[in-house]
């Protein structure tokens, strides 16, 4: 959601803080702003509607000097869209400025008391309510600013991750978090602070992770200081980044949404290295075989994500199911932790999140863990808040992905599902030794499987030119299909705006069907499985009420080729793989009707790349 950098140091701040949030770009956002505090001690604040490159242009001729400041990229939540909403936001008297990642949920209680007490408010944000409550308490008791936000703080319901600067004092930032993230990167006489590790990596290796409930004091001039809210120091935790430059640039491609797609294969290799024998006889995965006891004994595991993650979490409920014979129950996150969900000490509970900050499924965690779950995570982000509240976890290892559509942490995380699904199918004997080779091998071999879909990026792009005016779009799968038909159909979506659906093919003639006609495509996904003879079924009563039928089949397929109007050709893998194979074509497709249309493919309207906030 919005996006947060900061920095207290010996260089000039405004350069590192502008590039910093065009790192952060792609956690989307509708406008831009940043405090600085030159070196006279004046407090200037800068910010207005639209992109980075907007906040640039305006402040092309004002004081942008200091070695301190805080810049944001906000997501609107409350209040328009516009130059007063924006942040940062400063006090009445002007002394203190704030940015916000978060929602304050009492922000309409503490506004009133503070109107009573002769404040007035200029925008309609919960954000400005915050640094107004932070100089009342400041002004009231005569403290500090770091007694100040952490006295206030105390009296905020909600989520936040917040800096706060003041007038006069050029040395210090105080930053605080609450279920919203916050990394702190060290240099040497100089501090970062940023949302995530994106525009920190240029500048520093050595980093700490801001965990719920604490308060840092980032002086330019003295060690690191964290404390709780009631103020119990906490021990420094510095841990190496592991993130290159590299990862964060586009590397010739025109979106990071295409370079993304495209690095797949690498990612798979990179998820699947140290993991799986070469032979293919063994799969190894620390966090499962180390907790091998709490999954064995499993009454049943629950998988808790939202978005691709939750279409992810599909695809391995069948395969835990069908290699493990364990129950397996998937969840929107959103709607477990609000449900009163049966949770007993005998249930493992998986949450799948690329980011490992996604709010509701954050939430979820918490709410398991507080009914004696044991937790297991499934992440991207190496530190995430998800990583370190779980009991253990699997890392999928794709590397940074910036595109806000979600394409190889999809097919990580699958990955990695399947490897769970094999370690515990072995340790459960409820897998031949012939079934665990094969998919191993599969797996072993999907890198190359994917760079021969890549292959076919040119006949897609052709392919897109022809629906790229559709209205609406049907996506069918079956089986392990069926997950990879809401993952395509949610991909269009997302970055062309275009109305789509995704059903399981038998469920056409159960309703969707009456939307079949000639102005409908429909996108089937039929590969080959064990019920491949019905999928064509289904094709053939589209064909017959004359739907539009782009079909995903396997190479050398002549049956389906002969019925649909175009079909593109994926290497045949072994049955609960071929998700990951199909869903390649469909980012394509999705990515070049999006491109043909003129979309913002990387930062599409309205979303964000890490839902922070409910």
């Amino acid at each position: 959601m919005c996006g947060i950098v900061g920095y207290v140091g010996y260089r000039e701040a405004y350069p590192i803080l502008i590039k910093g949030l065009h790192r952060l770009e792609y956690r989307g956002y509708d406008s831009a702003g940043l405090a600085l505090v030159n070196g006279a001690g004046e407090l200037n604040v800068h910010k207005c509607r639209g992109k980075v490159a907007d906040l640039e242009r305006f402040t092309e001729a004002k004081d942008i000097s200091g070695h301190i400041g805080i810049a944001h990229t906000r997501w609107a939540t409350h209040g328009a869209p516009n130059d007063v909403n924006a942040h940062p936001h400063y006090s009445e008297s002007g002394s203190i400025a704030l940015i916000h990642n978060g929602i304050i949920e009492n922000y309409s209680v503490l506004k009133d008391a503070l109107i009573q007490n002769g404040y007035t408010f200029k925008s309609s944000t919960d954000t400005e309510v915050l640094v107004q409550l932070i100089e009342y308490v400041k002004a009231t008791n005569h403290c500090s600013l770091f007694e100040a936000v952490q006295s206030a703080l105390k009296q905020v319901v909600g989520a936040y991750a917040i800096a706060v600067v003041e007038k006069g004092n050029q040395d210090e930032i105080i930053a605080a978090r609450k279920s919203s993230p916050m990394v702190i990167g060290i240099g040497e006489g100089e501090y970062f602070l940023a949302s995530d590790a994106t525009p920190i990596v240029e500048y520093t290796d050595r980093v700490v992770y801001v965990n719920d409930g604490e308060i840092a004091v980032i002086n330019r001039n003295q060690p690191l200081k964290v404390v709780s809210f009631d103020n119990v120091e906490s021990q420094i935790d510095i841990r190496k980044l592991e993130m290159s430059i590299s990862q964060l640039e586009k590397g010739g491609y025109p979106h990071f949404m295409l370079k993304e797609i495209h690095e797949q294969p690498r990612t798979i290799v990179d998820c699947i290295r140290g993991r799986i024998s070469p032979n293919g006889d063994d799969v190894v995965l620390s966090g499962v075989i180390a907790n091998k006891d709490k999954f064995l004994q499993a009454r049943r595991i629950i998988f808790v994500a939202c978005g691709t993650s939750w279409h992810a979490a599909l695809i391995g409920e069948h395969l835990i199911e069908d290699m493990c014979r364990i129950p397996v129950e998937v969840e929107y996150a959103s709607e477990f932790r609000y449900r009163n969900p049966v949770i007993e000490p005998g249930d493992v509970v998986v949450a799948v999140s690329q980011s490992g900050e996604t709010a509701d499924t954050l939430a979820a965690v918490e709410l398991a863990r507080a009914q004696g779950a044991f937790i297991f995570g499934i992440c991207n982000v190496v530190g995430s808040s998800i990583a370190r509240a779980t009991d253990s976890g699997a890392y999928i290892h794709v590397g940074p992905e910036i595109g806000v559509a979600s394409t190889k942490a999809f097919t990580g995380q699958v990955t990695v599902m399947t490897m769970i699904a094999l370690t515990l199918a072995k340790e459960k004997g409820t897998i031949s030794s012939e079934r665990f080779a094969e998919v191993a091998r599969g797996l072993l071999e999907l890198p190359a499987k994917l760079e021969k879909v890549l292959g076919l990026d040119e006949e897609i792009r052709d392919l897109s030119k022809i629906f790229t005016y559709a209205r609406n779009f049907i996506y069918l799968g079956r089986g392990y299909n069926y997950p990879a038909a809401l993952e395509g159909a949610l991909k269009l979506k997302e970055i062309s705006y275009i109305h789509a659906e995704g059903y399981p093919a038998a469920e056409m003639k159960h309703g969707p069907i009456a939307l079949i006609d000639s102005e409908m495509p429909v996108v089937v996904i039929a590969t080959p499985d064990n019920i491949y003879e019905k999928t064509v079924s289904n094709i053939q009563e589209i064909k017959a009420r004359g739907g539009k039928i782009i079909a995903v089949v396997a190479e050398g397929d002549t049956v389906v080729r002969g019925i649909a109007d175009y079909c593109i050709e994926v290497p045949v893998a072994v049955e609960c793989l071929m998700p990951l194979v199909a869903s390649v074509p469909l980012q394509l497709l999705a990515y070049y009707i999006a491109v043909n249309k003129g979309r913002d493919v990387d930062q599409p309207r309205n979303l964000a790349k890490s839902v922070t906030v409910e």
